[in-house]
């Protein structure tokens, strides 16, 4: 494919499917190199996208919420002449789009019916992300030895994250400071099914300072409460929830020895910076689709009400530093 043609990779997902997203998009641009390469999404994900090296453009008005929005970006796509389509979204919202985009709709790699590089496998919404993504790549022809098997694709890497971080520099004559962990209480509000009780998440929290670690709990601005939760039991816990961005958090996972959360995105960015992780999955939730790869252990329980401290604990030790 030509340098000057013009590549479009649609992701408006949840902050899971992005993150998880991220292995695809770093084949596109190894398989487009010198193409002007630009992601559709949302506002919430223009930061991270920006500073990945995967997009020269970020287009923030992937998820129209009117007529005239979508007409709107019906034009722009047209008009911009798009060689090539990568729709990692998957979904009725960007099968949507590709219709709109008819009766000429650009070269489209996706699983909609009348696209050009149509994803057909039957199986595909039992595929891992991953796995389902590298199969697509495999059919629009960029990937031809593409990892299919369960657990064979690889994770995505943040490395540029982290180069890009400023470098600690220890303070002279200061006490080193203790290994931290990072505890992911919180989730999707209209889901509590999907997270473990706070009562439980403070319980470990105890048990993991008492054996020499820091505290650091992450999340939204409205999952403050479960911070304070935990600081009633130690009163040392960082509360960081509402204050770091996606980035920020990814560079938090790459410098913490664990970390312990419910099936929520930033637990994604954190196990693919290379933290250790327990993820903490109920029967609403499927690992073997949407579950963060990496170092990671999944623990299941049909309730996570009835998940025990000493399960996640034992699970938490394991695979802390020896």
């Amino acid at each position: 494919m030509a340098s000057f043609e013009k590549i479009l990779v649609v992701q408006a997902g949840t902050i899971g499917e992005f993150v998880l997203s991220l292995a695809a998009m770093r084949r596109i641009r190894a398989a487009h190199p010198r193409a002007r390469i630009t992601l559709l999404t949302i506002p919430a994900f223009e930061a991270l996208a920006k500073t990945s090296p995967y997009f020269n453009d970020v287009d923030t008005n992937g998820a129209p919420g009117n007529p005239g929005e979508w007409l709107a970006l019906r034009k722009s796509i047209k008009a911009a002449k798009y060689a090539r389509v990568y729709d990692l979204q998957g979904n009725a919202a960007s099968a949507s789009l590709f219709n709109m985009l008819r009766p000429f709709p650009p070269p489209w790699s996706g699983p909609v019916a009348g696209a050009k590089f149509r994803h057909r496998n039957p199986n595909r919404e039992r595929m891992h992300i991953l796995e389902r993504q590298a199969e697509q790549l495999q059919v629009a022809g960029i990937w031809p030895d593409a990892p299919t098997a369960p657990g064979d694709a690889p994770s995505p890497d943040l490395s540029w994250i982290i180069r890009r971080a400023p470098e600690q520099r220890p303070t002279p004559g200061a006490q080193a400071p203790r290994p931290f962990v990072l505890l992911v209480p919180g989730g999707n509000e209209k889901a509590p099914e999907k997270r473990w009780p706070i009562e439980k998440f403070s319980e470990l929290a105890g048990r993991l300072f008492n054996a020499g670690y820091d505290i650091v709990i992450i999340g939204g601005p409205q999952e403050s409460a479960l911070a304070r939760t935990i600081q009633k039991t130690v009163g040392r816990a960082r509360d960081l929830t509402g204050r770091t961005d996606f980035a920020q958090i990814a560079l938090l996972g790459a410098r913490s020895v664990l970390a312990v959360g419910n099936d929520t995105g930033p637990l994604h960015l954190i196990a693919a910076a290379g933290a250790p992780t327990v993820a903490l999955f109920s029967a609403n939730s499927d690992a073997s689709v949407s579950g963060p790869r990496g170092h990671v252990a999944v623990l299941h329980a049909p309730s996570l009400a009835d998940m025990s401290v000493d399960t996640v604990a034992n699970a938490s030790f394991s695979l802390l530093p020896r």
